[in-house]
């Protein structure tokens, strides 16, 4: 049974870091895979457990610019992976696989937001695609590598607000628009955190999904600056407006989420401000909460099996 969506009083909020998070947890020994790991919200997300002592293996789709970010970083190592394409995901997690390593933990952090049309492998939507089929390929493959009592975190974004799965045309074959596509993955990577962890509770693995809060990162590149500004991202001089977050307080919910022992035990919730989300009261996606189509069990499961017959791939069940 997942957890209750209801704050549990962490001490911890939107202003704290990653090392905020991290301040007295000791990660020596302690095996990390981060995709997106070098830059944005995953670099900072690598410099904080790697600050802590952990190992961090950052699998990249551009390895050259992981490897020149990554240079002066200790216990960080690169391999390439593209997550639109299923092979590459195999190649990676079979070369990973060969070392006999064990990961404690995985933060599926990479992605892709509002993109023009895009078809990878047989014509899927890439943000479904990449955002969800390929880390969903990506944990089934490593399973073998999941140490007892792993966890597995997805970030997830208040993007799941405006769409629920569209179980009827996935790929947007009937018109496609860039942020509802957006949106459809996010739910997505809530729903793969619920299911993943109702099949992983019984050996001690657990799943959780977070909004990391609202930042500015290279995710929104696909975004002109005129539309930042009519969002109400920016302001003229190009600043974040009130509400948005650094990059490592962005990085600080998936970290928690990740390491906490206030989560010992527990798992399939979706979190934000470094603690449990509660239920969305309102539309307003900088309030945030979760919207009871991203944590809803049955539809976990029926995009798990979807996910499944597509990637052919089920290491769980």
């Amino acid at each position: 049974m997942t957890t209750q969506q209801r704050k549990s009083g962490t001490g911890f909020g939107a202003h704290n870091t990653a090392d905020d998070v991290l301040a007295g947890i000791d990660l020596t020994r302690k095996t990390a895979l981060v995709t997106g790991g070098y830059s944005g919200l995953g670099l900072e997300t690598t410099l904080a457990l790697t600050r802590a002592g952990a190992h961090v293996i950052a699998p990249a789709r551009r390895s050259a610019a992981a490897e020149e970010a990554l240079r002066d970083v200790p216990r960080a190592e690169v391999h390439v992976l593209d997550l639109a394409d299923l092979e590459s995901v195999r190649a990676f997690s079979t070369g990973f696989l060969e070392t006999g390593r064990t990961l404690d933990l995985v933060i599926n952090g990479a992605g892709i937001m509002a993109c023009p049309e895009t078809r990878v492998g047989p014509g899927w939507e890439a943000h479904f695609a990449v955002n969800h089929l390929g880390h969903f390929a990506l944990t089934n493959r490593l399973r073998p590598a999941l140490a007892e009592g792993a966890r597995v975190v997805s970030v997830a974004s208040s993007g799941h607000f405006l769409s629920d799965m569209r179980w009827n045309d996935l790929h947007f074959r009937d018109g496609y628009d860039r942020w509802l596509a957006y949106a459809q993955s996010k739910t997505a990577n809530a729903l793969f955190a619920v299911h993943l962890d109702a099949l992983g509770a019984d050996s001690g693995l657990h799943a959780f999904a977070v909004h990391p809060g609202s930042i500015l990162t290279s995710l929104q590149r696909h975004i002109s600056r005129d539309e930042q500004m009519a969002q109400g991202w920016i302001t003229p001089d190009g600043t974040p407006t009130a509400g948005f977050k650094t990059p490592a307080q962005g990085a600080a919910t998936a970290v928690w989420a990740a390491t906490s022992p206030l989560l010992d035990g527990h798992g399939g919730a979706y979190c934000q401000d470094c603690d449990i989300a509660e239920p969305a009261h309102t539309d307003d996606m900088l309030i945030g909460g979760v919207k009871p189509w991203a944590v809803d069990p049955d539809a976990a499961a029926r995009l798990w099996q979807l996910s499944s017959e597509l990637t052919e791939l089920d290491m769980f069940t």
